[in-house]
């Protein structure tokens, strides 16, 4: 009798054994590489345990600049990105790396720095304030990564018509992700520029009252375009291409629309959807 209880015992151990296996098995995880911005904000965070329950795949994430995230992609390392530099990510697809570039959501770039304005910026123009830090020699952050955020700040100063000040001593490029550039261009008392969504995220880590203000902002040239990317299977044989439309589509869709325009802080809109 105890003989037969034990190997009855032991067939349901196994039974249950298999069972927990063939779930793990079936169970999906996608790769994302992604920008510093969206996991600073809490914004993945967020929205992983929505798209997990809608859809039983669990995302995962690594955060970088946009450059190192495109690389990423092109190694093989991540199955979806989720960036915010056009030019690069079309550069990305058209070499065949990537393949269903879907815009998502923006917010824009601002010029913060301390609340004395030591360069009298606050207001300008971006051509103006730039061309004002450059004369004042104020030091300014810049994050020096290849990220989303460090290739707009290149463009600007060429559409400033100024070239990037690379050996002025007051201009600092530190490569390092955006709180923490902010943080250190709070400690020199300088300015930076940073996405609106992270800035906002640092002012509810100071309560409100962050030793850096906003002072230039609003200029049509500081849009700031996020777009979800899935690595293609042409390139990367073992990527879960199928997984990542899904995520695309589900960014997409009315409902990661709406969580995506319901994430706040401060009562702010970190980011605004504008999937097509």
């Amino acid at each position: 009798m105890k003989k037969r209880f034990f190997l009855i015992l032991t067939a349901l151990v196994l039974s249950m054994s298999m069972g927990m296996n063939a779930f793990a098995a079936d169970a999906k995880v996608l790769m994302m590489a992604t920008t510093t911005s969206t996991d600073n904000t809490g914004l993945l965070d967020y929205l992983a345990p929505e798209f997990k329950k809608d859809t039983g795949i669990e995302l995962k994430w690594s955060a970088m600049g946009t450059g190192k995230a495109l690389k990423f992609g092109e190694n093989c390392n991540a199955d979806i990105l989720l960036v915010h530099a056009p030019a690069s990510e079309k550069k990305f697809v058209k070499s065949g790396f990537g393949d269903n570039r879907t815009e998502v959501m923006f917010n824009d770039f601002v010029i913060i720095g301390p609340a004395s304005d030591p360069a009298k910026i606050k207001g300008d123009s971006i051509k103006k304030a730039f061309a004002k830090i450059s004369k004042t020699k104020s030091p300014f952050v810049s994050r020096g990564d290849e990220s989303g955020t460090h290739k707009k700040e290149i463009f600007l100063w060429g559409a400033a018509n100024m070239p990037v000040p690379e050996r002025e001593r007051w201009y600092i490029g530190v490569g390092q992700g955006m709180l923490s550039t902010i943080n250190i261009a709070a400690e020199k008392d300088g300015y930076t520029m940073t996405d609106r969504g992270t800035y906002i995220k640092y002012e509810a880590n100071h309560k409100g009252n962050p030793p850096l203000k906003i002072l230039v902002e609003g200029d049509e040239s500081l849009f700031n375009q996020y777009s979800a990317i899935a690595v293609s299977k042409t390139n990367c044989k073992k990527t879960q291409h199928d997984t990542a439309l899904v995520f695309i589509k589900w960014m997409s869709s009315k409902r990661g629309q709406k969580l995506i325009g319901k994430f706040t802080l401060l009562n702010k809109p970190l980011f605004t959807p504008n999937a097509k």
